[in-house]
């Protein structure tokens, strides 16, 4: 970030890139973008990632109207027409994970910028795998043997009726159980899977009542991978020293089986 423009936030230059930003306020941004050469080649990728996206929906010429529902849904819309939107750029941000390799780590080349709201649910997820995911007696509180205990008691504690916990054993993975975290300073769960190798990946959910926006993103630290989206005020992260595609796999099969 440029000390000489703090103001700016990653926020912001999403907004800028899909050209969601008031004409009012797209100088300040010119003008940032000017003195980061490094953030402008990133606003390009994002720009050109956006193209790829309304190329996926170019035969569906009818729904353009509704395209904003993607990005930010008017609060006044229904359930169900707002759970169809957030599967569509579900579909479209794991098809393009499917088909290119390209476009995801512009996302992930600036991490030291002002993060906002939802985006600080990726890092609160990387920490809780690392320090949680290296455990070998106490890694979580209630372990998978009392699976129905863990649900009942978590979803009480974040407010979500009848919360299903993931099974992944069709990707290989196993739950070890799970254990009541802070997640934006109010009651968070993280659930815990095992492969036969060994390898470990965490599932975090938190409630915000703040979020406002529909997102499905990857972060990445060193070796740790997380694939993250937004679902009205849930957050979920899935966090794992695994491959992309696994992860994707993963997030995919949680967001299916995760309640709306």
């Amino acid at each position: 970030m440029n000390d000489t423009n703090p103001s700016v936030t990653e926020a912001d230059l999403h907004a800028y890139a899909d050209g969601q930003l008031p004409e009012t306020a797209r100088g300040r941004i010119d003008a940032f973008l000017a003195d980061n050469p490094d953030e402008a080649a990133m606003i390009a990728e994002w720009q050109a990632q956006n193209t790829g996206i309304r190329s996926l929906f170019a035969g569906y010429e009818k729904t353009r109207e509704t395209d904003a529902l993607l990005v930010s849904p008017p609060r006044g819309i229904s359930s169900g027409r707002k759970r169809a939107a957030i599967a569509a750029a579900a579909l479209v941000v794991f098809a393009l994970g499917a088909v290119s390799g390209h476009y995801g780590p512009a996302l992930l080349e600036k991490p030291e910028l002002q993060l906002a709201g939802s985006e600080t649910l990726p890092k609160q997820a990387e920490t809780a795998f690392m320090v949680y995911a290296a455990e070998v007696r106490h890694p979580v509180e209630v372990f998978a043997n009392e699976e129905a205990h863990l649900a009942t008691w978590l979803g009480k504690r974040l407010a979500i009726e009848n919360l299903k916990i993931p099974n992944l054993q069709s990707l290989g993975f196993k739950l070890v159980g799970g254990r009541l975290l802070p997640v934006d300073g109010r009651p968070g769960s993280m659930f815990m899977y095992e492969n036969q190798a060994g390898e470990r990946l965490t599932v975090l959910v938190g409630r915000n009542t703040e979020n406002r926006t529909t997102s499905f993103r990857f972060a990445s630290s060193g070796n740790v991978e997380t694939f993250y989206w937004i679902d009205g005020e849930l957050g979920y992260a899935v966090t794992g020293e695994i491959s992309r595609e696994t992860l994707r796999e993963v997030a995919e099969e949680c967001y299916k089986q995760f309640p709306s």
